[in-house]
């Protein structure tokens, strides 16, 4: 890749982002709505373009939905119109479909059995073309360019008498990464898919009251206990009683994302049995293991690589410190078409401590670099701020691969590390140093060895993937408009 296609993704926003969060809750005599509302805007990170809910009471199906965030797409007027026992919420991040109300979830089907069906879904699926075009056949006609909507309908075209078995029937034919919830007028079942490559997880409330969400972060903040993970292959249906569990579909193999790890999960969640916090407090110590630096103080590219910088800093001996304070209320900037502009774009979001900084050896430690967008911009940052030398840690391996399992990477051409050796991308981002955590090391951070994805790392997919390895998020859009 030429240095000038590089300088025109080094425009493009920095962060990788997943899909989707999914908050699902069957609590009668509860305002299933306002918890669903606290549930989704504990998985606020997740997705930040659009957010619904749907409720039950045991009747009928209401909904409501908007683009924004949550505290955006919800007023109490449509809180109180949202009635019943069962509900099931999401916040969305685009991977397939772009960004427009069509696409919000969830998305609601009518079954010929079941009557109305809503679903909500975590995830990315690799074979959706395959499945659209024969649902086109069968005369199916589609309203928006959303992956979701193919599930949708395959399940809406998918025969049986009660939920599970039409689920059973239909789920085995998607390829790719996917949680989902389905809701029907008397029932709220979660599944995960047969490789658990995203998240998901059951919990309790005091008065026995059960959820499904994508993390536990959000059960602590609706006051419920954390049960257990739901297993991949496996459904859980709520709505009946005590929660039951079915294994709908054999998971052969395991593969975890591992950026839920290092990154998409918030830290205050749990994984696996671990903190991640603490796993990613690990990665800092095991980087600084493998690259120390001489430096005078250790910081972080606040929020994600901070974590990672106590540990490095614990490790190395090296104090820790605040050196750039990150603005809470910037998500993404727009990039403006001109040098000083962007610069303010980068500063609104981190700003330096010069008095901090200013003579100093630098370990900046950040959990990625995928464009090299705010990285470049923030080692110019920081030598404007006056640091002697930066010497850029990172908390994972180099990122190499496109993903197809829902997060928004599609093309080798975006990543600054595909194709280049590490001191390329170190004189690339301006460093005086770059050094990346081993796979090894990685493992090691989170106690494990196997049973996680790391294919964009090193290219090997668990599930078929296009063979030009380039997909398009936005390949159905033509057809649904």
């Amino acid at each position: 890749m030429g240095d000038a296609i590089l300088m025109r993704h080094l425009m493009a926003d920095e962060r990788m982002h997943e899909e989707c969060g999914l908050f699902g809750i069957d609590a009668p005599g509860e305002d299933v709505a306002n918890l669903t509302y606290f549930g989704l805007y504990a998985l606020q990170h997740r997705g930040q373009e659009s957010a619904g809910i749907a409720t039950s009471d045991g009747q009928a199906l209401r909904m409501h939905k908007d683009m924004g965030l949550v505290a955006q797409a919800f007023d109490a007027e449509a809180l109180e119109r949202l009635t019943g026992h069962l509900a099931l919420g999401h916040t969305r991040y685009s991977t397939t479909g772009s960004n427009r109300l069509e696409n919000a979830q969830p998305i609601v089907v009518e079954h010929p059995q079941l009557g109305s069906v809503a679903i909500a879904h975590n995830g990315n699926l690799t074979n959706t073309q395959l499945l659209r075009d024969d649902l086109e056949h069968q005369g199916v006609r589609f309203k928006t360019s959303s992956d979701t909507e193919v599930l949708a309908e395959l399940v809406a075209h998918t025969g049986g008498d009660d939920i599970l078995s039409v689920l059973r029937r239909a789920l085995p034919r998607l390829q790719g990464a996917y949680c989902l919830l389905f809701l029907t007028k008397d029932a709220l079942v979660g599944v995960r898919d047969p490789l658990g490559i995203r998240p998901l997880c059951l919990g309790r409330l005091p008065d026995g009251g059960a959820i499904i969400t994508s993390e536990t972060c959000a059960l602590d903040t609706v006051g419920a206990e954390f049960v257990r993970e739901i297993e991949p292959g496996e459904a859980v249906m709520l709505g009946r009683g005590e929660p039951v569990a079915q294994q709908l579909m054999p998971s052969p193999r395991k593969a975890m994302c591992m950026f839920e790890f290092i990154y998409f999960a918030r830290p205050d969640s749990h994984l696996q049995g671990q903190s991640l916090y603490e796993a990613r407090r690990n990665m800092g110590r095991e980087l600084a293991r493998e690259a120390p630096a001489d430096a005078d103080i250790v910081i972080s590219l606040p929020d994600s690589g901070t974590p990672a910088a106590v540990g490095f800093a614990e490790a190395s001996g090296i104090p820790y410190s605040e050196g750039l304070i990150k603005s809470r209320y910037i998500t993404r900037t727009f990039i403006q078409p001109n040098e000083r502009l962007r610069n303010i774009g980068i500063k609104l979001k981190f700003n330096p401590l010069r008095e901090i900084l200013e003579g100093k050896r630098v370990v900046l430690v950040d959990d990625s670099i995928v464009r090299g967008t705010t990285s470049r911009k923030i080692v110019e940052e920081l030598r404007r701020a006056g640091t002697k030398t930066v010497h850029f840690r990172v908390s994972s391996p180099p990122i190499q691969w496109p993903c197809f399992m829902g997060i928004d990477i599609a093309s080798r051409s975006e990543l600054i590390a595909s194709g280049r050796s590490v001191e390329e991308v170190e004189h690339l981002i301006g460093a005086d140093s770059l050094k990346y955590l081993s796979k090894a090391g990685l493992f090691r951070a989170v106690k494990n060895v196997s049973g996680f994805c790391m294919a964009c790392f090193d290219g090997d997919y668990p599930v078929p993937v296009p063979v030009q390895l380039e997909m398009d998020k936005l390949a159905l859009e033509t057809v649904a408009r």
